[in-house]
């Protein structure tokens, strides 16, 4: 066998590296990716103990009152969920804010998708809604995760992030474009976590009473307005302050200036829409506001600061699995993969009981038959404390009744590994260049020219061609910068050399102490 043939861990080749097993090209998931789960398992415990992703992060306790409402429409016709069911009904939440690739003491000025993800304490158990300020990805299969980290975060060997690494990965995957056009404009540098959009990326669906869902996209609307970076902007920033995101989160709060988001949802029947040229389960795409409306169902208010650092924003875990009733999830194979990844994650890097946490654990009573493992600090105590499993005649625990009619989705398909129909990588990429402003533009352009110059040609050419793909203006002014640059530096920093440079030249010498 040729050496350079990828295998997995048991020495078996692999045979694609691209898509999970899933019914039928849309999904769902099965179980049985073997591939796939050896290679995210793996992955989830590159790191002991700091996050893999998401290290640097701040976070803040505060509430969600409900509109009881969707749009103009009683929200229990769509989902049965409780927390959104009554108006003024306040359900605790605590936030995360994070930035995804760099490591826990790095600056915040970076450029880099920023995580921000929400834990419901309802009455029914704690509901996650783990996203990020911007609202797609960078992939659309989570087969795919594992390589796009290790293409982003820093070379195994010299130990620096390498811009030819992110963008090697990102030509050889056309359907990052559009992420990249967006975390390279200055939307890839929000101002600060207060003043940042946020979204579930992932579909989801809602379940009514009746047991009729319908897909769903969630958004985070700050009432404080959005405000973003350009590169320069940024640079000076952080040498100012490299936690000025976390200081400004941190005082706001303090001095009572509670921020505030209003969560609006996207709603389209549940389906393939044949009609849309793109899968409305895909990642990478947008769904078109003026197609499918942003309705608002409740508004989120943060008012107390963690009591400790550690304790809560460090150990805080998240999952996107972490679903109540009336909730429910698509066939998104990334949403399927992350799910499964999420929770293992935590287990891993807090511990089997990392739920009976504080932060974590829901503000319920809760009874399992789970027991042992590293740290337990307490037992899900029941009426019968012998009888640890299920069913039982004498005393233990016993199945919940159904709440509404079963959400029960119909599945037909083979077998397959292979990616969805309408790809169309680029088409968005445009309409989202044409909607920035000429700075956004300009600043876009200055930033990938910064990065690209230090890849191979057939790197830049590749991205040339997405860009012109994507709008004629955007190709155009990106090929003749390249043209007229030869600046390089890892990932919106054209003055690395430089720097190492100016560090021996500006420095002064002095004896040995």
């Amino acid at each position: 066998m040729e050496e350079n043939i990828l295998t997995n861990r048991q020495g078996h080749p692999v045979t694609n590296n691209q898509q999970i097993r899933s019914v039928g090209k849309r999904g769902p998931a099965t179980l049985e990716n073997y591939d796939f789960i050896e290679k995210i398992s793996h992955f989830d415990r590159e790191r002991v103990p700091e996050r893999v992703v998401h290290a640097r992060g701040a976070g803040a306790h505060g509430y969600f009152e409900a509109y009881g409402t969707v749009g103009n429409e009683p929200i229990d016709k769509y989902t049965r969920a409780k927390l959104f069911q009554t108006k003024g009904k306040k359900t605790p939440v605590f936030v995360r804010f994070s930035t995804v690739i760099h490591g826990g003491h790095s600056p915040e000025t970076l450029r880099d998708p920023r995580g921000f993800a929400v834990k419901f304490y309802t009455e029914d158990g704690n509901w996650d809604l783990v996203g990020n300020n911007l609202k797609i990805f960078f992939i659309r299969d989570a087969m795919k995760f594992p390589d796009m980290i290790h293409a982003f975060k820093p070379d195994p060997v010299t130990n620096r992030q390498d811009a030819e690494r992110f963008f090697d990965f990102c030509a050889a995957s056309p359907e990052s474009f559009h992420m990249v056009t967006l975390v390279y404009s200055p939307w890839g540098i929000p101002a600060n976590y207060r003043m940042m959009q946020g979204s579930g990326v992932n579909t989801y669906k809602w379940v009514n009473e009746q047991g009729k869902a319908m897909l769903i996209k969630y958004h985070w609307e700050p009432k404080q307005g959005i405000r973003n970076l350009t590169q320069q902007q940024a640079q000076d920033i952080q040498g100012k302050n490299f936690n000025h995101a976390t200081q400004d989160l941190f005082d706001a709060i303090e001095k009572g200036d509670y921020p505030e988001w209003e969560l609006f949802v996207q709603m389209m029947e549940d389906g393939e829409h044949p009609e849309l040229d793109f899968d409305p389960l895909d990642d990478t795409k947008l769904w078109p506001e003026e197609k499918f409306p942003w309705l608002a169902v409740g508004k989120m208010t943060l008012n107390k600061n963690p009591d400790d650092y550690f304790t809560e924003v460090e150990q805080v875990a998240f999952g996107t699995g972490v679903l109540v009733d009336g909730l429910d999830f698509s066939d998104d194979k990334m949403l399927q993969g992350r799910t499964f990844s999420y929770s293992d994650t935590q287990r891993y890097r807090v511990g089997a009981n990392y739920l009976q946490l504080p932060i974590n654990s829901p503000k319920k009573h809760v009874a399992t038959n789970q027991r042992g493992g590293q740290m337990q600090i307490k037992v899900d105590h029941h009426e019968n404390p012998h009888i640890n499993y299920e069913p039982s005649l004498l005393g233990g625990l016993k199945e919940a009744r159904q709440s509404g009619t079963e959400y029960t989705p119909y599945i037909e398909g083979n077998l397959v590994r292979a990616p969805i129909d309408r790809t169309n990588d680029t088409k968005q990429a445009g309409e989202t260049y044409r909607k920035f402003e000429k700075w956004e533009q300009d600043d876009l352009i200055l930033n990938l020219t910064t990065d690209l110059a230090k890849c191979a040609s057939v790197i830049q050419e590749t991205m040339i061609r997405y860009a012109e793909e994507a709008d004629a203006d955007y190709g155009r002014r990106l090929r003749e910068n390249l043209q007229n640059t030869d600046s390089t530096g890892p990932l919106g920093n054209a003055q690395n050399d430089e720097a190492v440079e100016q560090a021996i030249n500006e420095s002064k010498e002095t004896d040995h102490l």
